[in-house]
C-alpha cells in the first residue's frame, strides 16, 4: 500500500509537532510505502533539517506555509472572471455561515457553497498554474468586501472595515496556498492509495483535493482539534475578523469531516470536540498515541518499596518512599502554585516528605512563572537544617532533565514513589503515561483526558484545589500496599492501551479497512503488465449507493437472543 502522509509543522522536520508519533508509525509499518507531503512553519524549522528517514519513505515533498514566492502567473480575462466568481462564492459562504459558538451548525447550503468554491479555485489553480498573485490582489479584497455588504450577510460581517478586510484576505491567502502547489498530479497524490492527514485544518487540504481530483480516500488524525485552537486564537482581533476567520475554519473542518473516510481522535476529550464540531459518530475511531515503553522497563519491572526476595538476598528499590515527583513543561497551565500550597499541607502531615519539580520553562512566560514558583517555595519552606552547624536545604527542588539523578524521565520517576499532575489545562497527559509505565501511583487533577488515561489506577481530584491534592498525596504516602497495587495496575493499563505496538496495529487495520471500502481507481494489470479490462465492475467508477459496503448476511440464529438454559439464583 502507498500512503500519502500529510503534515503541518511536523514530520519529517526535527522537533516538529507530532513528529515523534509519525516517525514511530512510519517505522512500524515497514510493509507499506510512504510519500510525505509536509508544510513547514518557519525558516528556523527548515534550517533544523529532517529526522533520519527509514527506507519505506520513498518521497518527501515540502512547501512553506510562512512564505509564498511569486509564481509569475498572470491571469487572462476569463481566468480573472473565474477567480472572482469562485472567491466571491467562498466569501459569501463565510458571511452567511452560522455565528461561531452558537448551537446552530453550518447549513447545507453554506457547506455546499463553500465546497464548490474551494473546488473551483483548485481547478483554476490547476488549469492556470497557481493563484498566488490572484489571492493577494485587490480583486480578492473587493470580492470579500462585496460579500460582506450583500443583503443576508451576518451583522458582524457587515461591520467589517477596510483594515478588517485586509486582515481576513491576508489570512485566506495563507490558508489557500496549498491550492497552488503542483502536488495534484497523477504521479503525485494521484498515485497514492490513501491520504493520511496527521492533523486537521490546512494539513488536510491536500487530502481533500486528492479526493476531489482522483478519488483518493482520506484519513484524518486529530490528537488536538484544530478548530478548537482557532476559536481560542486572535483574542485581540475585531469581532468581524474573529467571526469571518472562525467561519472559514469551521466550514473547512466541516468539509474535512464530511469527506474523510475515518476520523481518528487520540482520546475521548478530542472525540467529544469532533462531535461538537459536526463529525459523524460512525466515522470516529479512537486510537491512543503510542509511547515507547522500553526506556521505562527497568523502573517499571522493579517492585516499588518493599523487598524482592531472590534466594538469600533481598533487594530494595532505590525509590524514596517520602518523595513526590512532578515532571513537565513549566508554565502557568501546570498550576505549580497550587501544587506548592498543597505540598505545604503534605509537609504538615508528613514532615519528612520532599517534592521534586523536574522540567524546563516554555518560553519567556515560563521563565517568569518558574521564578515566581521558586520565590513561593522559598517563602513557604525556609531552608531546614538538622543542627546549628549544618547547612539547610529546601524540601522542594527545581531540576532539569540531564542533571544528577534526573538523566532521563525514567530516572526521575525511579527516585520518587508518587507522581503528581496539578494542571488546570491538559490535553493528552504524556508525562502521566510515562509514570504509569514506571509503575508509579499517581495523583492527578481532573482535566483533559486524565480520567480516560488513568482509568481507576490512580487518584483524581478537582483542579485548583490544593487541599484535595494534599489529602490524596498523604493517603498514598501512608499506604505502601495501596501504592504498589495502583502502580502495578497503572503499568498494566499503559502497556495494554498506550504502547507503540497497539498504535501501529490499530492504524494498520484502519488503513486496510479504508482501502477495502474504496472502489478501484486504477486499471488492474496482469502478470505481463497488460490491463485487465474486466477486473473491476463498471459501477465501481460511478458514485452511488452501489459503492457503499454491502452488509454481510447474518443467519437468524445469530441475531435472535438465545434463551438461558439455567435460572439465575438470587
Amino acid at each position: 500500500m502507498r500512503i500519502g502522509l500529510l503534515t503541518e509543522g511536523g514530520y519529517p522536520y526535527v522537533g516538529g509537532e507530532g513528529g515523534v508519533w509519525c516517525d514511530r508509525l512510519v517505522r512500524g509499518l515497514d510493509r507499506h510505502e510512504f510519500d510525505v507531503y509536509a508544510f513547514s512553519t518557519g525558516q528556523a524549522q527548515e534550517d533544523a533539517g529532517w529526522v533520519a528517514l527509514p527506507p519505506q519513505v520513498t518521497r518527501v515533498r515540502t512547501a512553506p506555509l510562512w512564505a509564498a514566492e511569486e509564481d509569475g502567473v498572470v491571469h487572462g480575462r476569463r481566468a480573472r472572471r473565474r477567480f472572482t466568481e469562485h472567491y466571491g462564492e467562498l466569501a459569501a459562504a463565510l458571511c452567511t455561515a452560522a455565528e461561531p459558538g452558537t448551537a446552530e451548525k453550518p447549513g447545507t447550503a453554506e457547506a455546499d457553497r463553500f465546497t464548490n468554491a474551494l473546488h473551483g479555485l483548485a481547478e483554476l489553480a490547476r488549469d492556470e498554474g497557481g493563484l498566488v498573485a490572484a489571492l493577494r490582489s485587490e480583486q480578492a479584497v473587493r470580492a470579500l468586501e462585496h460579500a460582506c455588504r450583500t443583503p443576508g450577510a451576518r451583522r458582524t460581517a457587515r461591520e467589517a472595515r477596510v483594515p478588517d478586510l485586509l486582515t481576513v484576505a491576508g489570512h485566506l491567502e495563507r490558508a489557500l496556498r496549498p491550492l497552488s502547489l503542483d502536488w495534484y498530479e497523477e504521479d503525485g497524490l494521484g498515485a497514492v492509495d490513501l491520504c493520511h492527514a496527521a492533523s486537521g485544518g490546512i494539513a488536510a487540504l491536500p487530502g481533500l483535493l486528492a479526493r476531489h481530483f482522483f478519488g483518493v480516500p482520506l484519513l484524518v488524525t486529530e490528537y488536538g482539534v484544530r478548530l478548537r485552537t482557532h476559536y481560542l486564537t486572535r483574542p485581540d482581533a475585531s469581532p468581524a475578523v474573529r467571526s469571518l476567520l472562525a467561519a472559514f475554519h469551521g466550514l473547512l473542518t466541516a468539509e474535512t469531516y464530511r469527506a474523510a473516510s475515518y476520523l481518528v481522535p487520540g482520546n475521548a476529550h478530542a472525540r467529544r470536540w469532533q462531535e461538537r464540531c459536526g463529525a459523524d459518530r460512525a466515522k470516529l475511531r479512537t486510537i491512543h498515541p503510542g509511547l515507547d515503553a522500553t526506556p521505562f522497563a527497568r523502573v517499571g519491572e522493579d517492585r516499588p518499596e518493599g523487598r524482592e526476595k531472590g534466594g538469600n538476598r533481598e533487594k530494595r528499590e532505590h525509590a524514596d518512599p517520602h518523595t513526590l515527583v512532578w515532571t513537565g513543561r513549566v508554565e502557568p497551565a501546570k498550576d505549580l502554585v497550587s501544587l506548592l500550597h498543597a505540598f505545604a499541607e503534605v509537609r504538615a502531615a508528613e514532615p519528612g516528605t520532599r517534592l521534586r519539580i523536574v522540567g524546563r520553562p516554555s518560553g519567556p512566560e515560563g521563565e517568569a512563572y518558574l521564578g515566581h514558583c521558586r520565590a513561593l517555595a522559598a517563602q513557604l519552606f525556609p531552608d531546614e537544617a538538622d543542627g546549628p552547624h549544618a547547612v539547610g536545604r529546601n524540601p522542594v527542588t527545581f531540576e532539569e532533565l540531564g542533571g544528577p539523578g534526573a538523566e532521563t524521565t525514567a530516572d526521575v520517576h525511579a527516585g520518587g514513589t508518587v507522581t503528581v499532575l496539578s494542571s488546570v489545562v491538559e490535553g493528552f497527559p504524556v508525562g502521566l503515561i510515562e509514570a504509569m509505565f514506571c509503575g508509579r501511583a499517581t495523583v492527578s487533577t481532573d482535566v483533559g483526558a486524565v480520567v480516560e488515561v488513568i482509568g481507576g489506577t490512580g487518584l483524581v481530584v478537582p483542579p485548583r484545589n490544593p487541599r484535595a491534592l494534599a489529602e490524596a498525596c498523604v493517603s498514598l504516602l501512608r499506604d505502601p500496599e495501596r501504592r504498589a497495587r495502583l502502580g502495578a495496575a497503572a503499568r498494566a493499563r499503559a502497556l495494554e492501551l498506550f504502547s507503540v505496538e497497539q498504535n501501529v496495529a490499530a492504524f494498520h487495520a484502519l488503513y486496510l479497512e479504508t482501502v477495502a471500502r474504496t472502489p478501484v481507481r486504477r486499471p488492474v494489470l496482469d502478470g505481463a503488465g497488460d490491463p485487465q479490462p474486466f477486473a473491476a465492475p463498471a459501477e465501481a467508477h460511478v458514485p452511488g449507493h452501489w459503492t457503499e459496503p454491502t452488509p454481510r448476511a447474518v443467519p437468524t440464529w445469530a441475531v435472535e437472543t438465545p434463551e438461558p438454559v439455567t435460572e439465575t439464583v438470587r
